[in-house]
């Protein structure tokens, strides 16, 4: 991840009643006592002389900047249809890259006083954490802020698994930079859906799947075609129903969400049907180790995996069929293929190559399941979570808890402006989705 930039996530939260000099100074103590549990963030990154890069727990601190926007309201930054460019301004250390970390700090965080809100935005080293050690360490700062004594979790920095490898990464020659355009046109949207919504998607997920020798038109199936066949067939029955029970497989609520969005994508960006398309998912790796790492794993501890089909399987045969995809990748994702991915990566040691390189792929990010809202410094839970410009290309999509809990999610749709106007005329995305 070295090539990568700094993971930037924050919140938002109504004004606290507190007088500013006691809000900033009680942060700042609470962020130390939160750093004395997460030692490595204060450090900075060395390299051995056998080329190794390492991180160098010196205590040389974070930085920590305190702004005023004034003319920005919690509304502002809320209710406009795209992400507003604002938010860049809200978090530090703007598209830095990971690598830089030899010679400022792992880690910043920004209080961002607002007209009637506050925005604590925190950027880190994505090659020295992943979201959940992250999200560990944003629940630990608000639990010191709302004066715990202790923490309720403490960071595992085991470092005796095959995640700790012996490979020296020979970095390009020249200038270290993303491998992506962070330049290019986008335009970023943030869509709900509803704990009803996902339980509906879920539904249709686990229905049955139409005959494999489905034809589409040169042009694609129309999705008001498909939802109309799907909804006036009432013979399909659900895969529990029409399988053994030893075969049945539940495709879950983010599965269901991950092929939704697969296809609305494809559709959207009008793909060949010949053409081959990508879904790639972040996976957290700790629990399909053997041994197992502890959720209370810090590091990063993530791998990729990619699902493909032809455009003409994504778009042209049902959401299920897309959703069982995926699945089938999930499930065989197990402790083999994770010491398969270490070992490929030993043979030849290389930064990972981020971003949508065929004008086809769809990368999954963040999760649902992380505890975004159980950071409350004392004032309240978040009103919203959102992230920083960090990372972003062409079919990043991240996936947060929605505000209500219950199984609702917020999905961080990131697009070429062209391919984001066709998602939002799409009858079966939008079916589902609002914001």
């Amino acid at each position: 991840m070295l090539s990568c930039h700094y993971i930037q996530k924050g919140c938002i939260y109504a004004a606290p009643s507190l007088p500013q000099t006691t809000l900033i100074q009680s942060l700042k103590t609470s962020l130390s006592q939160t750093l004395s549990i997460f030692p490595p963030l204060a450090g900075t990154f060395r390299t051995s002389g056998s080329g190794h890069v390492y991180v160098h727990s010196n205590d040389s601190g974070v930085h920590f900047i305190h702004a005023a926007a004034s003319a920005v309201s919690v509304s502002d930054l809320l209710s406009s249809k795209d992400v507003p460019n604002t938010f860049q301004q809200l978090f530090p250390f703007h598209k830095k890259l990971n690598y830089t970390a030899h010679f400022s700090p792992i880690m910043a965080v920004q209080v961002t006083e607002l007209a009637d809100g506050v925005f604590i935005g925190v950027a880190v080293n994505h090659a020295v954490t992943d979201g959940a050690s992250l999200w560990h360490f944003f629940n630990t700062f608000a639990e010191f802020s709302r004066g715990a004594a202790s923490p309720s979790r403490l960071p595992d920095f085991r470092r005796d698994s095959i995640l700790v490898s012996e490979a020296v990464l020979r970095l390009p020659d020249g200038d270290l930079k993303v491998s992506f355009n962070a330049n290019e046109p986008l335009r970023e949207r943030i869509f709900g859906f509803s704990r009803e919504s996902i339980r509906r998607l879920k539904a249709e997920a686990n229905r049955r799947a139409p005959p494999e020798n489905q034809i589409c038109s040169e042009d694609g199936c129309s999705a008001v075609e498909l939802m109309a066949k799907m909804s006036n067939d009432t013979k399909l029955k659900t895969v529990a129903e029409n399988k053994p029970h030893s075969e049945i497989v539940e495709i879950s609520s983010f599965q269901s969400l991950c092929a939704l969005t697969w296809r609305a994508v494809t559709r959207a960006r009008k793909i060949p049907l010949s053409k081959t398309t990508t879904f790639r998912m972040a996976v957290n790796v700790r629990s399909r180790m053997e041994p197992k790492l502890g959720d209370n794993y810090f590091g990063n501890a993530i791998q990729s995996f990619a699902t493909c089909a032809t455009a003409e399987e994504v778009v042209c045969r049902d959401l299920s069929w897309s959703a069982k995809q995926l699945n089938k990748s999930v499930r065989a994702y197990d402790s083999d293929a994770v010491k398969r991915a270490i070992e490929d990566w030993e043979c030849e040691p290389q930064c990972f190559a981020l971003g949508n390189h065929d004008g086809a792929t769809v990368q999954m990010g963040s999760s649902p399941r992380f505890p975004m809202y159980d950071n409350d410094f004392g004032w309240g839970k978040p009103v919203a979570v959102r992230s920083g410009a960090a990372n972003k290309f062409d079919g990043k999509m991240s996936a947060f808890p929605g505000r209500d809990g219950g199984g609702s999610v917020d999905l961080e749709v990131v697009l070429a402006p062209d391919a984001m106007a066709a998602l939002e005329c799409d009858d079966e995305f939008m079916l589902y989705a609002s914001g």
